[in-house]
């Protein structure tokens, strides 16, 4: 049977890659699914991808589905999907911050967005979360400018700053900022023992706890947490745990077909620490010191969802992330991790009746297309 074709361009967005498709150019969205795991090689028991553009590891399966929005406020409607590496699965639970920073210079290029003068500001929302990012951007000619002087850690070179505003964060997955109603929650994660944790939802649902906790010092790097088995079922039973309580699955089951979110990361205060380039990071540049768990596996940056997360989450009294950052920290949060250093800035206070309100959290990427043309499946994903 002949291979079916489709119009795709393949861009880099911070520290992700994707495939981006216009939605009028796939088939009724009950057949994406089979479509996006043939495009990205997955299921891949080898976890290497090879058969499709997917990368190996989680920031490289990535998809993203584009098309014009009838909503007042927005200019572009963005579904972005995670798909599974090892297993036939495709997540559209959560959004992915960093692909974010593609959409809008992909709707500028492609004509779904005709801006005048010299910047444009895209109104993006993603339908994953129901949220509004306003996507911030130079241009050149008309299109979206690539070349300028912002490195952000984890890409080599420079590039063109794109800014992202994510647009009351706060309950992006469960629709409150602080799913349990308490800055700090006892989580019993089974097989495992009593942690003390953070459930915060600001643009996706996130779960902290200690680096100490979990018999850590908090600067590794992700070839040392991937070869720990032990504590990556650990985290992932926190995980788990913690879907349960924030109520995103309704039991510990249910929450392993969960994949995206919440996403479980461990915080300590500032403190010298290697990266993956070799440069290390001094304790006195940085507010806190963070890793992150992504879809099972060790981001070897920071997922930049869980980034705005942990600004918001810096900013709220009494959580673990505010008590890592203690109270020196003011302005935007600048947080180390295994590429760097990350600045996140983020707009959290109380409203009259004492709730924590998350009005806006920001930061800077770049993004670039790689290719564009035509990416070509199997007829119904069938890869045999």
């Amino acid at each position: 049977m002949p291979l079916l074709t489709l119009p795709a361009v393949f861009m880099r967005g911070g520290t992700s890659r994707a495939v981006m498709f216009h939605e009028r150019d796939l088939p009724d969205r009950a057949a994406w699914d089979p479509i996006f795991l043939a495009a990205m090689g997955s299921p891949d028991p080898s976890g290497r991808q090879l058969n499709g553009m997917g990368g190996g590891i989680s920031s490289l399966s990535k998809i993203c589905v584009l098309a014009p929005s009838a909503r007042p406020d927005a200019d572009i409607d963005y579904t972005f999907a995670q798909v599974q590496i090892r297993e036939a699965a495709v997540d559209y639970r959560s959004n992915c911050g960093n692909m974010s920073s593609a959409v809008g210079p992909f709707a500028v290029d492609e004509g779904l967005v005709r801006p005048n003068g010299e910047t444009a500001t895209v109104r993006i929302f993603n339908t994953n979360t129901r949220k509004i990012i306003h996507s911030t951007f130079p241009l050149q000619d008309g299109r979206a400018a690539t070349d300028g002087t912002l490195a952000i850690p984890g890409v080599a070179g420079t590039g063109a700053p794109v800014r992202l505003d994510f647009i009351a964060p706060g309950g992006a997955t469960t629709g409150r900022l602080l799913p349990s109603g308490q800055a700090m929650d006892r989580l019993d994660v089974a097989e495992v023992g009593t942690f003390e944790v953070s459930m915060v939802d600001a643009a996706n649902a996130c779960v902290f706890v200690r680096a100490a906790d979990l018999g850590l010092r908090g600067d590794e790097l992700p070839e040392q947490l991937d070869a720990n088995h032990a504590l990556l079922d650990t985290l992932q039973r926190i995980r788990r745990a913690a879907s349960v309580a924030m109520g995103i699955a309704p039991d510990v089951e249910a929450a392993r077909a969960v994949n995206g979110v919440p996403i479980v990361g461990f915080v300590r205060p500032p403190m010298d620490a290697p990266t993956l380039s070799g440069e290390p990071i001094a304790a006195r540049d940085v507010d806190l010191t963070v890793r992150f768990i992504s879809n099972g596996q060790p981001h070897r940056a920071l997922p930049l969802t869980a980034s705005l997360c942990t600004a918001v989450a810096a900013r709220i009294d009494g959580t673990l992330v505010n008590r890592a950052v203690g109270q020196g920290a003011s302005g935007a949060i600048r947080i180390g991790m295994p590429s760097g250093i990350l600045t996140v800035d983020a707009d959290v206070a109380r409203d009259p009746a004492g709730h924590w309100v998350a009005h806006s959290g920001a930061f800077y990427r770049t993004a670039r297309r790689l290719f564009d043309g035509r990416i070509y499946v199997p007829h119904g994903g069938d890869r045999t």
